[in-house]
C-alpha cells in the first residue's frame, strides 16, 4: 500500500515520523509533497527511501491512502486539484477539525476518514480522534484503524464533540506545556533553584504522573488526596490554585469554540458556494 502525505508541516511531519518509527509503514511506501520543498527534504534526509513528489496531484495519483495535512481553508481548492485521481478504491484522510467528512464526500468519490492526531502520537502514545465518512468502505475502516492503532489509541467520536475532544487531545499538550513552563519560571523567580534543574524535576514529575495514571494506581482525585495531607504544605498550594485559577479553563474552552465556530463558517461558505 502506498501512503501519500500532502503537507509536511508540524503535524504532517509528526505523522510520517510516528508511522515509520512505529513500524506502521515503511519509508519506501511513502510519497510526500509540501509547498516549501525544504520541509519535505528534512524528512527525505531522515528516511532515505521516502519519495518526494512535485505536487499534490502526483501524490494522489500514486497513492492508495492519502493524508491531507493542510490548513482548513486550503482543502476545498486542493480537493478540486486531486479529485480526478481519487478512485473509489482509494481513501482520503483529513486531519483538520473544521472540515467534516460529509463535506468532503460531496466533492470526491473515494472513502473518507477524518483523523485528528496529537503531538503525543510522536511517542506512539496518546489518542487519535477518528470519524468515518458515511460511504467509507469496510476495507478502509479496518486498514485505517490498524494503521492509527500503531501510533496511538484510535477513538471514534461523535461530530458534536469534535472541538472539545480536539481541545483535550490535540491542544491539551500545548496548554499544559505552557502551564508547566509557568510553574518552572515561578520556581526560578521565587527560590534559589536554577532553570535547568527545575526543568528536569518538573519534566520527570509529569512523566511519573502520567505513568501513575496509565498504570491505574490512582485516579486524578485520589492522587490529589494522597499527596495533599490535611494541614500540610501541598494543601496550602492547592488553596492558592483554587483561589487564583477561577474560571480559567472555562474561558479557554469558550475561546477555542469561538474560533472553531468562525472557522466552520468560513469552510461552510467555501463548500456551499460551489
Amino acid at each position: 500500500m502506498n501512503i501519500g502525505i500532502i503537507g509536511t508541516g508540524n503535524m504532517g511531519t509528526i505523522l510520517v515520523e510516528a508511522m515509520i518509527d512505529g513500524k506502521a509503514i515503511s519509508p519506501s511506501s511513502v510519497i510526500i509533497t509540501n509547498r516549501t520543498k525544504a520541509k519535505a527534504m528534512l524528512l527525505k534526509n531522515k528516511y532515505k527511501n521516502i519519495r518526494i513528489a512535485a505536487n499534490a496531484v502526483e501524490v494522489a495519483a500514486e497513492s492508495d491512502l492519502i493524508f491531507i495535512c493542510v490548513k482548513p481553508l486550503q482543502i476545498f481548492k486542493l480537493l478540486d486539484q486531486i479529485n480526478p485521481y481519487l478512485s473509489e478504491k482509494k481513501c482520503l484522510i483529513s486531519i483538520t477539525s473544521p472540515v467534516s467528512t460529509s463535506q468532503i464526500e460531496k466533492k470526491v468519490s473515494c472513502s473518507i476518514v477524518r483523523v485528528i492526531p496529537s503531538i503525543t502520537n510522536r511517542a506512539l502514545s496518546g489518542v487519535s480522534l477518528t470519524t468515518y465518512g458515511e460511504n467509507c468502505s469496510d476495507h478502509w475502516r479496518t486498514e485505517v484503524e490498524k494503521l492509527i492503532a500503531k501510533i496511538s489509541v484510535p477513538v471514534s467520536i461523535d461530530e458534536k464533540i469534535t472541538r472539545v475532544a480536539s481541545d483535550i487531545v490535540s491542544c491539551g499538550p500545548a496548554f499544559f506545556s505552557y502551564l508547566l513552563q509557568s510553574f518552572i519560571n515561578a520556581a526560578v523567580k521565587e527560590t534559589e533553584i536554577d532553570e535547568e534543574t527545575a526543568t528536569i524535576f518538573a519534566s520527570e514529575m509529569v512523566v511519573g504522573l502520567g505513568e501513575l495514571l496509565k498504570q491505574g494506581h490512582y485516579t486524578l482525585p485520589s492522587l490529589q488526596e494522597k499527596v495533599c495531607v490535611k494541614g500540610g504544605i501541598t494543601g496550602e498550594g492547592i488553596k492558592v490554585l483554587e483561589n487564583e485559577m477561577g474560571n480559567m479553563f472555562e474561558h479557554v474552552f469558550q475561546a477555542t469554540h469561538a474560533k472553531f465556530k468562525e472557522d466552520l463558517h468560513k469552510v461552510e461558505v467555501q463548500f456551499s458556494n460551489h
